[in-house]
């Protein structure tokens, strides 16, 4: 089985997103770090989203740039980078600018039905996960700053950042949605919103905040990438501040 990859990367520090598992990413201090990540991604992705997934020997077949991997595990996948992006941002804090060739094509509605309804899983999830956590304002971890300032430590601080990108990612395609109500709910306001924008299937592409190219599949990966960076943080936090089986394993991370 073949995982298509984009490759973003400042330097060393890289992202690798899969093309195909929409939102699935792995993070790592070089490539082979986040290519070693991504099988395990793709098992914990697919167990969620109850996409079928199939493990494979890795053959080692990247394009040109591409180092081959020593000692890989059995049971991997196939990967192939698709695509590369050089970025100056702070790729080591999860910062993003790049837009997926495959972000550029039109949707039939089938497909976007799909899409929505994995992005609105998704919020639901995330809102379980919170509701999970049994004191939202408490956390063990160290503060810590990136580029978007202090790191969000607690289950409410977490939630409060998930849920506020809605306006931001909606904005960015022309949809002039808020805040407001819980992270399903203002994400559920977005997409009717969405819907009532003549040809929104078409996939425009729009140039946003910071000369950044966004598209409706873009806000889509968007999401659930940011989701599921923001539920494993919550997760881990509340097994560290907690204990072990405090909550709901509900993204089926991997850790």
């Amino acid at each position: 089985m073949k995982i298509r990859c984009v490759w973003e990367h400042n330097q060393n520090d890289s992202i690798l997103y899969s093309v195909d598992y929409i939102g699935a990413y792995t993070r790592g201090e070089n490539l082979e770090t986040a290519l070693q990540k991504m099988p395990r991604e793709i098992a914990s992705y697919s167990a969620w989203s109850g996409a079928a997934v199939e493990t494979v020997n890795m053959k080692n077949e990247y394009n040109h740039h591409c180092e081959k991997l020593e000692g890989a595990a059995v049971e991997t996948m196939d990967m192939e980078i698709v695509q590369e992006k050089i970025s100056g941002l702070q790729i080591c804090d999860a910062d993003s600018d790049v837009i997926f060739e495959e972000e550029r094509k039109p949707l039939i509605p089938e497909e976007y039905d799909r899409l929505k309804s994995l992005t609105l899983k998704s919020a639901a999830d995330f809102q379980k996960l919170y509701e999970a956590i049994p004191d939202k304002q408490k956390s063990v971890l160290p503060r810590r700053k990136t580029f978007y300032g202090e790191v969000p430590g607690t289950a409410e601080e977490m939630y409060q950042h998930t849920k506020n990108v809605n306006d931001y990612y909606f904005s960015e395609i022309g949809v002039n949605a808020d805040n407001r109500g819980t992270i399903l709910e203002c994400r559920e306001k977005g997409f009717a919103l969405l819907e009532k924008t003549p040809d929104f299937l078409e996939n425009k592409v729009w140039l946003g905040s910071y000369e950044e190219e966004w598209s409706l599949r873009k806000v889509f990966r968007r999401f659930l990438w940011h989701d599921r960076i923001h539920g494993k943080a919550m997760y881990r936090m509340a097994l560290k501040t907690f204990g072990e089986g405090s909550v709901p394993n509900i993204y089926k991370f991997q850790l």
